[in-house]
């Protein structure tokens, strides 16, 4: 009862927040339609379908049959305006009133089990939500038996809007904007506000970046203009051909020194981390990329314009100059020009197949072998330029013992894959044989290479095991490129062997945690253990190993990005665990089928917590499907109902077998990371592992609230 008077502010502020929305909605509304109808200025259903954009065909049907008020077949503009304004500016029992005739296939005045079932399940089709048979009937059942409150076999008006009652939130949604109902595409035209890269919360929160990238830039200029002062005999075109080509010296040698990945592991356990971006190597070493494609082709030009010039002289042409050793230009018999073109040629092509459309796209070999081609770079360099091997002998000294050492260590051992686990969603569990000498933070990655699928390619891997764990080691690979779908295929097809009993368990459930390796009693055809010969160059650092640092830890994975995350969570599992029996009373201080593999992780930190008061507890956890329909889509509100009443009676979520529930939908990050910031427990710091687009969203909220963030990236 307190909650009312709260609950009708906020849905007061609601409707008028959606005004505006409201009337650009409608706007597009009528524009898709003109769009769409011929001549006769009329859709029918495979139109309508198209028009809002509406995925399941249930939905599409109910709401076009409720919409052709003539029953014609077809719905004009003024049949469909007039039924939008309805679900606009009606009240909230005129809104219900709609959702139950959607419900109400046969449109009896009540709605019957079979109904309720083929609703639910659409909106689980509509949700990406995959769900066995029985448990759809659970969903049908716990929802219906709470709803029918006579007992009389069938669902009444009164009855469904009684039950609404019961979910404050539901209730809420029949206030809001039509437009959030039918789900349209992204309307929203975003207010002008100030640019985030001019607001004092990013200066703070990018403060060590933003001071490197301006001694950065501040030295480049010093450089160029030093080397154009030096040279200022040659004309204008010379000195600036000069100028970038110092710059260039030092550009091409300090992109090296930011892929030094064992003395950067080593950096992040010194005091050199607080003042240098270290956990940007990857942002950075782009930037000095961009750079050298820059100064390359302003030096390639100045030279060029330079040598039109000297053509002036009548000694020899432009072909001549440039294409030619023939004027003797350069330190190694006059190879200054040739060596200069192919250079040009080189980092052009390694700057377009390094782009994110390449990397991303599933064609992470191009990228791959493209950029082994700066071998032949610093060749050429040494041979251009003449000054060029004093920049490069000292970091190029360190860049070759770090490759030898990489070697040495990724040869030594013999590493086998001895498990292998096929999961949903093409991801391939790979279970490694971990030597003695192997020693990893949670969160770190590895370079693995399998003769077997490919001989010479190398692909980065973030370790999803625990330090703790030490007789395996654990890789979780999503198939999204060449490599890691022929490895995944590889897997599919190899005939499983049969071998004794002494290997790991075959139940990912029972081997989360397993401080002992299990028997295996079964092989199934997505398991089978295997001795496949493999190499691992590693391990490497990432801005994880800052999170027991950490007083507030907020871990953002989204998709395979868990997988860093599984290794964090295993190690502070461990940890508690011995903290516990150490001290048995010490309260510590504080997509579905992308994260299947996962669950069972999350199952186990439930259990082990399940006896600890809320204070008490050092980990919350929230999962959002973002496949699934939020829970302001009109939708949605039937199947949101359901999965609440049979997660209060069987006391855990079902889509994930988790007592945490599943939110449907997108986070709200501006309201997650305020809840965070209320409870102040410390310094909050974000970790996050994701797609690039996300990244930027919460690294925005992150600025707003002031907590530092940190994106896994190699």
């Amino acid at each position: 009862i307190n909650n009312k008077p709260d609950l009708a502010q906020r849905a007061a502020r609601l409707v008028a927040m959606s005004l505006d929305e409201d009337a650009r909605w409608l706007e597009w509304v009528t524009k898709q339609f003109e769009t769409i109808a011929g001549e006769d200025k009329e859709i029918d259903l495979e139109e309508f379908k198209t028009a809002l954009k509406v995925k399941e065909s249930f939905f599409a049907e109910r709401f076009f049959a409720l919409f052709d008020s003539d029953g014609s077949g077809s719905i004009s503009l003024d049949e469909l305006l007039k039924a939008l304004d309805l679900l606009i500016h009606g009240n909230e029992t005129d809104k219900l009133r709609f959702l139950f005739q959607v419900y109400d296939v046969d449109g009896s005045g009540s709605i019957d089990p079979d109904e309720l079932k083929t609703v639910l399940k659409s909106c689980l089709r509509e949700s990406a939500i995959s769900l066995p048979e029985e448990k759809l009937d659970d969903l049908t059942l716990a929802l219906f038996e709470s709803a029918d409150k006579d007992n009389s076999g069938s669902i009444t008006f009164e009855e469904l809007k009684a039950e609404l009652e019961t979910f404050p939130e539901v209730m809420e949604n029949l206030t809001i904007s039509a437009a959030n109902w039918l789900k349209p595409p992204d309307l929203d035209q975003k207010k002008r506000q100030t640019p985030r890269y001019l607001t004092r919360a990013y200066w703070q929160n990018n403060s060590r970046k933003l001071l490197f990238l301006a001694v950065y830039s501040l030295l480049n200029l010093l450089l160029f203009i030093v080397a154009m002062l030096r040279h200022s005999y040659g004309g204008p075109w010379f000195m600036v051909a000069k100028g970038c080509g110092q710059c260039l010296n030092f550009n091409c040698t300090f992109v090296m020194v930011l892929m030094l990945r064992r003395c950067l592991t080593w950096l992040r356990a010194t005091w050199v981390v607080r003042v240098f971006p270290l956990d940007q190597n990857i942002l950075l070493h782009q930037i000095v990329g961009y750079a050298i494609l820059g100064f390359t082709l302003v030096h390639t030009a100045a030279h060029a314009f330079n040598f039109v010039q000297m053509t002036e002289s009548g000694e020899y042409s432009l072909w001549e100059y440039l294409l030619t050793t023939r004027p003797g230009i350069g330190w190694v018999k006059g190879t200054a020009s040739l060596t200069g073109v192919v250079l040009q040629v080189l980092i052009c092509l390694m700057v377009l197949c390094s782009s994110t459309f390449v990397r991303r796209s599933g064609h992470f070999e191009v990228f791959y072998w493209s950029h082994l081609s700066y071998v032949w770079v610093w060749i050429l360099l040494i041979i251009h330029c003449a000054n060029f091997w004093k920049w490069f002998v000292v970091p190029g000294l360190v860049f070759m013992l770090e490759k030898i050492v990489g070697i040495a260590v990724s040869r030594m051992g013999g590493l086998y894959i001895v498990e292998v686990n096929l999961l949903p969603s093409k991801v391939t569990h790979l279970v490694i044989k971990r030597p003695q000498f192997f020693q990893f933070k949670p969160g770190d990655y590895v370079f693995i290479n399998i003769p077997v699928i490919a001989k010479y390619e190398w692909h980065p891997f973030t370790i999803s095991s625990a330090p703790e764990q030490s007789d395996t080691l654990w890789l979780h690979i999503r198939s999204l490129g060449q490599w890691t779908n022929r490895l995944y295929e590889y897997f599919r097809e190899l005939e499983s062997e049969a071998l004794g009993p002494g290997r790991l368990a075959t139940s990912l459930r029972n081997f989360w945690f397993s401080s002992k390796l299990q028997i295996s009693a079964k092989l199934t055809e997505n398991h089978r253990f295997c001795n496949i010969k493999c190499y691992v160059d590693g391990p490497y650092g990432t801005p994880t190993r800052q999170i027991f640092a950490s007083e507030h830890a907020v871990l953002i994975g989204a998709g395979i990005g868990i997988t860093p995350f599984a290794s964090i969570l295993q190690s502070i599992m461990y940890r508690y665990r011995m903290r516990k029996q150490n001290c048995p009373s010490l309260h510590p201080n504080n997509n579905q089928k992308s994260f299947e593999w996962f669950v069972s992780l999350l199952t186990k930190l439930e259990m082990d917590q399940a006896d600890e008061e809320p204070e008490g507890r050092f980990l919350e956890m929230h999962m959002y499907m973002t496949s699934a329909l939020s829970k302001n889509d009109m939708k949605a509100i039937g199947l949101q109902m359901a999965l609440d009443l049979l997660a209060k009676k069987e006391k855990r979520d079902s889509i994930t077998g988790l007592r945490t529930r599943t939110q449907p939908g997108r986070p709200e990050w501006g309201k997650v990371f305020q809840k965070v910031s209320e409870e102040n427990k410390g310094k909050v710091h974000v970790f996050y592992c994701g797609a690039p687009a996300l990244a930027k969203v919460i690294k925005a909220q992150c600025e707003h609230f002031g907590f530092n963030f940190y994106k896994e990236n190699f």
